[in-house]
């Protein structure tokens, strides 16, 4: 399988720097370069990337207003997007994970976690670090209103369950062990509660668990 990324950075030479390193792997492949929000939404709109590199901060229309287009685009409801940040707790950060990011990276991050973030997303999972899920979406929910789903309570009791281990920074492996359940039956229990929940991806699945209280 081979994974286009979209790379899009108001930085001549940072978006050198990322497509030097996915022009590298044998399993991606470049879908094209932005250099602002309005450019980023019309880029994903004609080459359909299956992951979005997208820096946070840039001059003009900026990553979280591109990020809210892109998501509230059904058409583009594959397209996954990663934000890049400067500080691991932007405050940005906190609007983008409510906008429907799908993790975060900083961006002198090494070009092995880089690479294992496009390859993570693609897969479905959502790139929250541990300090990222404590910190920034710990905070996050402090800042929110507390707000119990509507939905919550079509999940099941095991769906439940492997939503709060989501919210804790887990993935489907980690998970899998922890419930001692393969690795596809936590994959599909996610991917129930995200369908009941009307959860773009498990980035969003934090942040209901958590003004859920259930985190």
């Amino acid at each position: 399988m081979t994974i286009s990324v979209a790379i899009v950075d108001d930085q001549a030479l940072v978006r050198m720097g990322l497509r030097a390193l996915i022009d590298a792997e044998d399993d991606l492949t470049l879908a094209g370069e932005a250099e602002d929000g309005t450019a980023a939404v019309a880029l994903a709109r004609r080459a359909r990337p299956d992951v979005m590199l997208m820096d946070i901060r840039m001059p003009g229309r900026d990553g979280i207003a591109a990020l809210r287009d892109i998501t509230a685009d059904e058409t583009l409801s594959a397209v996954k997007v990663i934000m890049l940040t400067t500080f691991e707790l932007d405050e940005y950060v906190f609007n983008a994970l409510q906008a429907g990011a799908a993790g975060f990276l900083i961006k002198d991050s090494e070009p092995t976690d880089l690479l294992r973030a496009i390859r993570l997303v693609a897969e479905g999972e959502s790139l929250l670090s541990p300090t990222v899920t404590r910190t920034v979406i710990g905070s996050f929910a402090n800042r929110a209103v507390s707000r119990r789903h509507p939905q919550l309570d079509e999940l099941t009791e095991r769906e439940t369950e492997i939503l709060t281990l989501v919210a804790q920074g887990l993935n489907n492996e980690e998970i899998a062990k922890q419930l001692w359940i393969s690795k596809a039956t936590a994959r599909t229990h996610v991917s129930r509660a995200m369908i009941k929940l009307g959860a773009r991806d498990r980035a969003q699945l934090v942040v209901i668990a958590y003004q859920s209280d259930l985190v």
